[in-house]
Order: C-alpha cells, then sequence, then structure tokens
C-alpha cells in the first residue's frame, strides 16, 4: 500500500489501530462486506472520518456497497507494519511487566516477546510465560544485538529507566516503549513513546472535576 505524499496525523494513525482491532474481533467469513456506517458505529467514529483516515493511503471499497472485510484488516496491518513479528523484549518485570508479558495482544500483532530482563536475582531464570524466560539486566546490550530485537518496553521504576534505555539503544534496539513514570531521552535515530498512565489518569481527574452536568 502507498501512502500519499503527506504527513499522516497521528489521530489516523491510532483510529486506524481501533479499526483493525475490531475488524479481528469481527471475523471476517460471517461478515464478507462491512460498511463505512458500521464500522464507525462500532468504533464510535463517524463514516467521513473514516473515509478521511483510509484515503490517505489510497482508495478502498466500492461507493454503496462497502468493504472487503478480509482485505480491509489486511490492508490496514500492511500500513500499520503489524503483518510481521517484531521481536520484543520486556525490561522490568513488576507487576505491570507481567502483566503484559500475559497480554494476548502482543501475539496477535505481531510482537513477539522472545524474552525479559529484570535486576532481581530471585526472578532470573523462572519462565514467566511460554517460552519466555527472566534474564539479568546485565546481558541486555549483547542479547538484544545478538537476537535483534526491535522493539523495548520499559516497565521499570522512574529510577532505573533511563539506564535501560541507553542499554537498549546500545545493544541496537530499534524502538522503545516506556512505560516508566518518567520521560527518557534516546537519540532521534531510534523511535520512542513515553506513556505516563499517571498523566492519564490526571487528565481524566481534571476531565471529571470539571465535567458540565
Amino acid at each position: 500500500m502507498k501512502t500519499k505524499e503527506h504527513k499522516i496525523p497521528e489521530a489516523t494513525i491510532k483510529r486506524l489501530s481501533t479499526y483493525v482491532n475490531y475488524l479481528g474481533r469481527l471475523g471476517t467469513e460471517s461478515n464478507p462486506v462491512i460498511s463505512s456506517e458500521m464500522l464507525g458505529e462500532s468504533c464510535q467514529v463517524s463514516p467521513a472520518q473514516i473515509r478521511k483516515d483510509l484515503s490517505y493511503f489510497g482508495e478502498f471499497g466500492v461507493r454503496g456497497v462497502g468493504y472487503d472485510t478480509k482485505k480491509l484488516e489486511a490492508e490496514i496491518k500492511d500500513i500499520l507494519g503489524i503483518n510481521h513479528n517484531w521481536p520484543t523484549t520486556v525490561v522490568g518485570v513488576g507487576k505491570l511487566g507481567q502483566a503484559l508479558l500475559n497480554f494476548d495482544f502482543f501475539r496477535n500483532h505481531g510482537f513477539r516477546i522472545i524474552t525479559a530482563f529484570d535486576s532481581d536475582p530471585n526472578k532470573i531464570g523462572t519462565e514467566v510465560t511460554a517460552g519466555v524466560t527472566i534474564q539479568a539486566i546485565e546481558n541486555i546490550e549483547d542479547y538484544v544485538r545478538k537476537e535483534k530485537i526491535s522493539i523495548g518496553i520499559i516497565t521499570t521504576p522512574a529510577a532505573a529507566a533511563q539506564e535501560i534505555a541507553g542499554r537498549l539503544v546500545a545493544g541496537g534496539i530499534k524502538g522503545i516503549l516506556n512505560f516508566a513514570p518518567i520521560k527518557v531521552k534516546v537519540p532521534e535515530s531510534i523511535t520512542l513513546r513515553n506513556v505516563s498512565i499517571t498523566s492519564e489518569l490526571d487528565n481524566l481527574a481534571y476531565l471529571l472535576t470539571h465535567k458540565k452536568h
């Protein structure tokens, strides 16, 4: 799929993820065709917005008929880059790390977690999920380099996050998803997403506090 020559809004990418998640749950055999109205109602997006989002990447569907469900799902996966495996590691196997390691979404969307790292000697060598064994923090650089891991997910305490990010970068990581409650800094060549659960909760609290009745 060819992307048109202009910057794609980040909000569009987030909505594409919503669309493909719904299509995956919908199933293609009993729903071979889907309209923008049906997709929009299920994803809480207007049909016009869906058509605009897809138009960034080419022509989809048939006017008055709808979209071939299976083809649309495959096309969006291709656009998002989740139609192949991304070798992934989780650093920090606390409660959040454990939850992510057992989250089926990763496997279903091409994110193949092949190992995890932690500094607790009591956890090292433990198999946390099928085929994933916790390794020592000291091995990050060598393991990431050897296994050509693309994505690192940081779930450590704030004090350790920057050091871990540096180690992942030194090992040749391509992208980092940081859940630690602090923003980390990496070279511009690394794709970084800082996810602040605290900020989202603060935002929710603000909206609830100032919501008009």
